[in-house]
C-alpha cells in the first residue's frame, strides 16, 4: 500500500492522517477529543491536519496534548485563515499555532482558503516561515484551477499541495483541478475523503462490507 507521496519540493507527505475539524470548541469534549487523537498516534497514523480555525486555536492545542511526551511525532499540518494572511500576519499566526503545539516547526503550512488574502504576501511570509525552519513546507487549502493559475503566476516555489473536499459522492475536482495538479506533480490532498462519515452508511458499500465480513469502515 502506498504509503507516502512526495511533494514538489522532494519532501515525502503520508497519504492519510487524523483530521481535527470540530475538535477544540467544546470543553466537556476535549477528553474525548484528546482520547481520539492519542489512540489514533497509538495505532500509528503518520499525520494530523490541524488550523488556527479549528476551535480558534482549541483544536491545536489539543494536538499539543497529544503529542506531549511521546518520542516521535507525526507529520503536522497547519492552516492560516485569510484575514490573517498578510505577510507580517502570516508570520504572527505561525508563531501562534507553534506555541499552542508546542513544536518548532510544522511540516506543511497551507492558507486555509484564499477569501481576500493578498497572497502575494503571504506566499512572501510563506518563504520567510521557511527559510527561519519554522516551516517546511507550505501549500494552499480550497483552490480551485483558476486560483491555482494564480498562484502559479505569483509564486513558482510553489511547493506543497492543495488540500480540497474530495471523496467518491463529491468528485468535483476531477474535472479540471486535479488534472491541473497532475501535471504539475501537485499533490492533492483530500479532507473527507468518507463525506464526515456519509460514505459509511451507503447501501452498496455496507453490501459489499457484508460480503467479506467486514464493517464499512
Amino acid at each position: 500500500m502506498m504509503r507516502s507521496c512526495k511533494l514538489p519540493s522532494g519532501a515525502e507527505m503520508p497519504v492519510f492522517g487524523l483530521g481535527t475539524w470540530r475538535m477544540g470548541e467544546s470543553a466537556r469534549r476535549r477528553a474525548e477529543e484528546l482520547d481520539a487523537l492519542k489512540y489514533g498516534l497509538d495505532l500509528g497514523y503518520p499525520m494530523i491536519d490541524t488550523a488556527e480555525m479549528y476551535g480558534e486555536g482549541g483544536a491545536e492545542e489539543i494536538v499539543g496534548d497529544a503529542l506531549a511526551g511521546r518520542a516521535s511525532r507525526p507529520y503536522i499540518v497547519s492552516k492560516v485563515y485569510p484575514h490573517n494572511a498578510s505577510r507580517a500576519g502570516t508570520i504572527a499566526a505561525c508563531e501562534r499555532s507553534l506555541k499552542r503545539m508546542r513544536l518548532e516547526r510544522i511540516d506543511l503550512y497551507l492558507l486555509h482558503w484564499r477569501g481576500g488574502a493578498h497572497i502575494e504576501e503571504t506566499f512572501e511570509a510563506f518563504h520567510r516561515l521557511r527559510d527561519a525552519g519554522k516551516i517546511a513546507d507550505f501549500g494552499v487549502s480550497n483552490f480551485d484551477a483558476g486560483d491555482m493559475e494564480d498562484a502559479a503566476r505569483l509564486d513558482k516555489g510553489l511547493n506543497g499541495s492543495n488540500q480540497v473536499l474530495y471523496c467518491l459522492s463529491r468528485r468535483g475536482p476531477e474535472f479540471d483541478l486535479l488534472p491541473w495538479m497532475r501535471k504539475r506533480s501537485i499533490p492533492l490532498m483530500a479532507y473527507s475523503p468518507l463525506d464526515q462519515g456519509g460514505l459509511l452508511r451507503k447501501a452498496p458499500l455496507k453490501k459489499l462490507a457484508d460480503e467479506v465480513g467486514c464493517t464499512p469502515a
